[in-house]
């Protein structure tokens, strides 16, 4: 059972600003609600500019975090788009390697670089929730579907099972103090769908937001982020691939139909496709592209046979279920059920 959570900010330091105080006061008394002691690592609440000018400050912050002895959880506080400026401060010299250890690592979104490196490191993890978009959620309470699984996982420290949310909910447009106790507008949902291919397979989950691993290969939003990766191994090798299970989820950028072609031809060129057991794809926000992406991936995948569930309930849209990496996963989707087991 999680008794302490510790949070840090690895890539956007949005947390520290003052327009989004009341909502991590919410977020803190809703983990208090649950008997958690929450801490805020060092440089986690000095603000945008200073975590986006000292990556080597956010790298502090998460080594402090695993040599904590009293932190159960590491949670991160969202996402952003440079978390890979931390790889150097934690690989150059084994860091994050000396001082990793079985604690629960919790994120998504660009976290999804610090998922690789954690399995680069041979360490399991769960992606999928984050501090200020879950936790501090505006409305009411926690969504119930991705309350659900959080408290799952700070009560058990695993997730056992997911199923499809009954139904998927807007974006919120405001996070002003006036939108607080606001619920969100929903609509009901249709389940897992499987795209093409078998409708049972299994393998450990790896993956993470298409818009970050576009990012791997691609240096047009930050020119040395390619050549980070490659000097430091940090995306997994084909041969790393070999019968895992690859998830896939869309950020709130909606990347266009053409990036998102863009990306799976990266991703088939470094071999992926060719190794994985089956793709998971997370249900993009508000729906929009949803068909596009999936012409593509039936188009640019072109395996008839490689399994390809749509609509989970991860990543960017609304509700959030937790996915754990590193667990070996049985995937149903006749009978609507993803099964985990150690």
């Amino acid at each position: 059972m999680v008794k302490t959570i510790g949070i840090v900010s690895l890539s956007s330091g949005i947390l520290g600003e003052s327009y989004v105080k009341h909502e991590v006061d919410l977020g803190v008394k809703r983990l208090q609600g649950y008997g958690l002691k929450v801490k805020f690592m060092p440089h986690s609440l000095k603000g945008v500019d200073y975590i986006q000018a000292h990556p080597e400050k956010r790298a502090e912050d998460f080594l402090e975090a695993f040599r904590d002895p009293e932190i159960d959880m590491i949670l991160c506080a969202i996402g952003g788009d440079d978390t890979y400026r931390l790889i150097p401060y934690l690989f150059e010299h084994d860091e994050l390697r000396n001082v990793v250890s079985d604690k629960i690592f919790l994120g998504f979104s660009d976290t999804t670089v610090n998922h690789f490196m954690l399995h680069k490191l041979g360490m399991r993890t769960f992606y999928g929730q984050a501090f200020l978009p879950d936790i501090c959620e505006l409305g009411p309470e926690i969504l119930p579907y991705t309350k659900n699984y959080f408290e799952e996982l700070i009560q058990t420290g695993r997730i056992q099972e997911i199923t499809p949310s009954k139904n998927w909910y807007e974006e919120r447009n405001s996070y002003t103090p006036d939108q607080m106790g606001k619920p969100l507008s929903s609509h009901v949902d249709r389940g897992f769908e499987l795209l093409q291919g078998p409708a049972n397979f299994h393998g450990k989950i790896l993956g993470g937001c298409i818009d970050s691993m576009y990012d791997v290969f691609n240096g047009n939003r930050h020119s040395d982020m390619p050549e980070i990766y490659k000097k430091y191994d940090i995306f997994p090798k084909p041969e790393d691939w070999q019968g895992h299970i690859l998830l896939l989820e869309s950020s709130e950028e909606r990347p266009s139909p053409e990036k998102y072609r863009q990306a799976l031809k990266y991703l088939k060129n470094a071999h992926v496709f060719e190794k994985i057991s089956g793709i998971l794809v997370g249900k993009p926000v508000n729906k929009i592209y949803e068909k596009e992406y999936k012409q593509a991936l039936i188009e640019i995948i072109d395996d008839p046979k490689l399994p390809i569930v749509c609509n989970i309930n991860i990543g960017h849209a609304l509700p959030r279920c937790i996915i754990p990496f590193g667990i070996d996963a049985n995937v149903d989707a006749e009978n609507q059920i993803i099964r985990f087991s150690e």
